[in-house]
């Protein structure tokens, strides 16, 4: 009798161990449906920018930025001082295959179309370019340009001397330029590199909108949000 209630036992312990245990593993969190995801893209690396401006040793807000010679997607070479009458410039660091740059992409033409016309052109440069690799080589931004008709310059920063003066370190990476190439803005395009419908805060069109005041603007920094700058 002893026996059999022993088994008993044994046996009822051993099955509400293993009903808890498949309870506990159907409770268990696992990918969200559909594969969505909330927070930064996968690869534990977040998007933001995680080194200060001293730390990063590029422009400061009120030094003067220096001109530069490089080439534009339509071979010929571009210089600050070839766009006349500029009253700025929206210097923005970018690249082809980087998911934010390609989310901003349409931004920059807008910006561009609406503020080249009133002296503020949008400048892109590419840090990334390199002949070794296919998706970021001139010839490949010469191809992004013509599928997306981008109404400005398109530079490749070949020999990778330019974005390191100007402190970029994410695609995209803007820096805002009053008439006298002074640094007036640094930083990320607006509050929301997903989604531009429900972006908050514009901070370059901000700036200009200061800028075209006589005003410097209320703010002068913000962290880039993108890929990092693939440098050499």
């Amino acid at each position: 009798m002893k026996k059999l209630t022993l088994i008993l036992t044994t046996t009822l312990l051993v099955g509400s161990f293993l009903f808890t245990t498949n309870l506990n593993a159907q409770n268990r969190p696992g990918p969200p449906p559909n594969g969505e995801r909330k927070g930064p893209p996968g690869g534990g690396h977040s998007p933001e920018q995680t080194k200060t401006l001293e730390e990063i040793g590029g422009y400061k807000i009120g030094e003067v930025a220096s001109d530069f010679t490089l080439k534009n997607v339509d071979d010929n070479m571009f210089s600050l001082s070839d766009i006349s009458n500029a009253k700025g410039y929206i210097v923005v660091f970018t690249c082809n295959e980087c998911p934010f740059a390609k989310m901003y992409e349409d931004r920059l033409i807008d910006l561009h179309n609406t503020y080249a016309p009133m002296g503020y052109s949008v400048v892109a440069i590419n840090p990334n370019v390199s002949e070794d690799n296919d998706r970021e080589s001139f010839a490949a931004m010469q191809k992004r340009a013509k599928e997306k008709q981008f109404p400005y310059v398109y530079l490749a920063d070949e020999s990778h001397e330019v974005f390191p003066k100007y402190g970029a370190v994410r695609t995209p990476h803007v820096f805002l330029l009053d008439k006298e190439r002074k640094v007036q803005y640094i930083g990320t395009i607006d509050d929301n590199a997903r989604s531009a419908e429900d972006v908050n805060t514009k901070y370059v069109e901000n700036a200009i909108q200061a800028l075209q005041k006589g005003k410097s603007p209320e703010l002068t920094f913000t962290k880039a949000i993108g890929c990092p700058v693939a440098s050499k």
